[in-house]
Formats: structure tokens, C-alpha cells, sequence
């Protein structure tokens, strides 16, 4: 299991949301290419990148920053938020992003979503699934899919996803640690590389996660908040997992 630090960009800062509230909103810095580095130095070999503009539909808004962190950073780098059509899949892949997030899109828009893996392999296409009381939220988080996420993830299966990153939205940005039962469940059913996120508050936490008795470990964690807030030391978590 390896650990991730995120970055959610919006207005070209580096933000946290709870619980996916784009009013309940706090900024951590003007310059979230520095935490990239920072994050690079404290061992970190992947970044989860969100352009919550992007959610929202506002294209554009972050490609300054996107583009400063890609040229800057030695990190992988997995983005989502906004991605929505060919020529953006195709801009990110030209400017060196690795992994690409498709959420809203993956729900959406599966002739998309079957282009990513036909283009780019599976390896580089993951799922957003980011759920509140058990109902996929798309557009941001902003809107209810009408989706039950056990039902999106039989079709990702079908789909031949392999990959996904799945989010309690009700845990998010809280700091009140991840919803165990939800992974146990997804890890036991499912076939997928799994990445947790979602209240990550304590080295404890990542210990609970990586110490679930599943058939499939989790592939990673995501943590955010507990980083900005000093909660969590990265260069421990990343040595003790």
C-alpha cells in the first residue's frame, strides 16, 4: 500500500474541502507546485491532482498551476476533475500526466470512458467513485447520479477498469478517519486496485487500512488534509506502511 498526497486546485490554490463543500472551503497555499516538491523530498512517488474548478465545469481555471507542478515536480502525477472529452485526455497525455481520473465522465459518458482504455491502456484510467449514503455524486460532487456505487462498480468491471479511487464524501476533509466497512466490502467483492481517501487523520488510520483482512490489499491511500494540518508526518507514514 502506498501512500498519496493530494492537491486540490482551485483558483490556482491549493485548497481542502469538507465534506465537499465548496463554501466550507480552506487555502493552504498560493503556490501548490512547492508542496509537490515537498512532498517529492519526504519520499512521496505519486500525487493525486484534482482541478476542482475543473469539476464544476469551469475549464481552464488551473492549467497554470497543473502545468508548473508537472514541470516541476519528479512525481507521478494521476489528475482528475473536468476531464470530459477527447482533446483533454489528449492535452494532459502531451504534457506528461500520468494517470488520468475520469468520475463524472465515468458515469456519464462510457463510449469515453472505453476510449481511455482503448488510447491510453488500463494502467493509466482511473475511476473516480465518490459516493455519499451510497449514491455516486458527479459534477463536483455537486449533483446525485441516481447510482448506487455497488451498481457503477459492476459496470466498471464490465468495462475492464482496473483501477479506482473511491471516496466516502461524508468523511471527507473531516480529519474523522476512513470508513473501514465500505473498503473491507470493495476489497471483498470486487477485483479492483483500490485507492482509499477520505478522513485520513493519523498514522493509525493508514495502519487500519493496510491492516484490512481482505482478498485484495488496498493499492494506496490518499491523504490530504491531515498533511496541510500537520497530522500526519509523510515521511513516517510512507516508512511505517
Amino acid at each position: 500500500m502506498i501512500v498519496i498526497p493530494a492537491i486540490d486546485l482551485f483558483d490556482n490554490c491549493a485548497v481542502r474541502l469538507f465534506k465537499g463543500n465548496y463554501e466550507e472551503k480552506k487555502i493552504y497555499s498560493s503556490e501548490p507546485w512547492k508542496l509537490a516538491e515537498s512532498f517529492a523530498k519526504n519520499g512521496a512517488t505519486l500525487l493525486h491532482l484534482v482541478d476542482l474548478n475543473g469539476a464544476r465545469n469551469q475549464l481552464g481555471v488551473n492549467e497554470d498551476s497543473i502545468l508548473k507542478i508537472r514541470e516541476t515536480t519528479s512525481l507521478k502525477v494521476q489528475l482528475g476533475g473536468g476531464i470530459r472529452d477527447k482533446e483533454k485526455l489528449a492535452y494532459y497525455d502531451k504534457i506528461g500526466i500520468n494517470r488520468f481520473i475520469l468520475g463524472t465522465a465515468a458515469v456519464t459518458n462510457p463510449d469515453l470512458l472505453k476510449y481511455a482504455l482503448d488510447n491510453y491502456g488500463k494502467e493509466r484510467v482511473v475511476v473516480a467513485v465518490d459516493a455519499r449514503d451510497g449514491i455516486v455524486k458527479i459534477a463536483g460532487w455537486e449533483k446525485d447520479s441516481g447510482i448506487h456505487y455497488r451498481d457503477l462498480l459492476e459496470r466498471l468491471v464490465k468495462a475492464g477498469i482496473e483501477h479506482i479511487v473511491f471516496t466516502d464524501i461524508a468523511q471527507d476533509g473531516t480529519l474523522a478517519g476512513p470508513n473501514l466497512e465500505a473498503y473491507r466490502e470493495i476489497l471483498n467483492s470486487y477485483p479492483f486496485q483500490v485507492i482509499a481517501s477520505g478522513g485520513i487523520a493519523s498514522l493509525k488510520d493508514l495502519m487500519d487500512l493496510s491492516s484490512l483482512k481482505t482478498k485484495i490489499s488496498l493499492y494506496g491511500v490518499i491523504t490530504g488534509k491531515a498533511l496541510y494540518e500537520g497530522k500526519l508526518d509523510l515521511a513516517k507514514a510512507i516508512s511505517s506502511i
